[in-house]
């Protein structure tokens, strides 16, 4: 299920592909779709923010 980044503080997000497990660490905002390196998975959709995250966030960073 997505889910939206919450905190307006947070800069940058680490997110955990559900596919292959694969960590990618990207902004929190952004105007383009973000994919695994590995699988090619989409990872985060702009939603005219914040993304959208298609994946589990496992860090968040300033």
């Amino acid at each position: 299920m997505p889910e939206k980044i919450k905190g307006m503080d947070k800069s940058f997000v680490k997110i955990k592909c559900p596919d292959c497990g694969t960590e990618t660490i990207t902004y929190a905002r952004g105007s383009t779709e973000v994919k695994c390196s590995v699988c090619n998975t989409v990872l985060a959709k702009p939603t005219g923010g914040k993304f959208e995250i298609n994946g589990q966030i496992t860090g968040e960073f300033k």
